[in-house]
């Protein structure tokens, strides 16, 4: 009797489980970019209701025109928008990316080498952003997504 999960590939016989499901490229990418994009709008929903005039402060004490400021809602609103429904992807996670890098040097660069009482690192959440965002923008949408994943953006 034949094992239940498996298909005949021509010669190769692979398990249907680990063979299709396990082995779903689009449905990790899915899932990579609900998780760096949504997180990462959340942060940008609470900024437009509460403020973030405070960065405009920062950019000034770094030296940098205090309209930049407007970037914010295109790197934490706009942009994870943009990565959950997998439309210009590509740009959308390095805007993303772009952001995380600036916020860490703008506002986290006397914790860079840090970790927390509990011994993490003290930046791994904007770890987590920057470098899910760039393994977004390599993996790019997917099949699941808005593009299809057609397109150079995506």
């Amino acid at each position: 009797m034949a094992p239940l999960f498996k298909k005949s590939y021509g010669n190769k016989s692979k398990n249907s489980f680990s063979g299709g499901f396990m082995n779903n490229n689009d449905l990790g990418k899915l899932l990579l970019r609900l998780c760096v994009g949504g997180l990462m709008l959340l942060h940008g929903v609470h900024k437009l209701i509460h403020g973030y005039g405070f960065i405009a402060a920062k950019l000034k004490a770094a030296g940098l025109p205090e309209l930049l400021v407007a970037g914010v809602p295109i790197g934490e609103v706009v942009a994870p928008l943009l990565i959950i429904l997998g439309l210009y992807t590509r740009p959308a996670a390095l805007i993303e990316a772009f952001v995380m890098g600036m916020a860490v040097w703008l506002v986290h660069m006397g914790q860079l080498t840090a970790l927390t009482e509990q011994g993490g690192y003290a930046l791994e959440l904007q770890a987590f952003y920057f470098f899910g965002s760039l393994a977004v923008f390599f993996f790019g949408a997917g099949r699941y997504s808005v593009s299809r994943g057609v397109g150079q953006w995506n």
